[in-house]
């Protein structure tokens, strides 16, 4: 089952942030780190299904110049989704890269 999942199995533990069972300000970072992972899959799963429904557009449009352009369009702005996420990813890899700093992680420090 984690197989099928591989998010699931990802996801960052609490334990080591609760307080007798209850959760502390250093919470927030598997709390965020859990989101992002989160967004990251639903948005790969999103593009997927746009992809796929444009894709069935095309195959169903039996030559209709407006079901094409509808199928074209959709798939268009699928891809410049893609692009969109795939320059952020670049754009925050190469401000870690120039600045030394690791903008990737989130960490409070918190008792150290």
């Amino acid at each position: 089952m984690m197989h099928i999942f591989p998010h699931v199995s990802a996801a960052e533990k609490w334990d080591s942030t609760l307080v007798d069972g209850v959760a502390t300000v250093g919470s927030l970072e598997p709390l965020f780190k859990n989101s992002v992972t989160g967004i990251t899959a639903f948005a790969g799963v999103i593009l997927f299904i746009v992809i796929v429904a444009a894709g069935f557009t095309f195959l169903f449009s039996g030559g209709d110049a407006k079901q094409l352009e509808k199928a074209k369009g959709t798939f268009t702005a699928a891809i410049i989704g893609l692009v969109v996420i795939v320059c952020a990813y670049l754009i925050i890899q190469l401000i870690g890269l120039l600045t030394g700093a690791n903008i990737t992680e989130f960490n409070l420090n918190i008792g150290q």
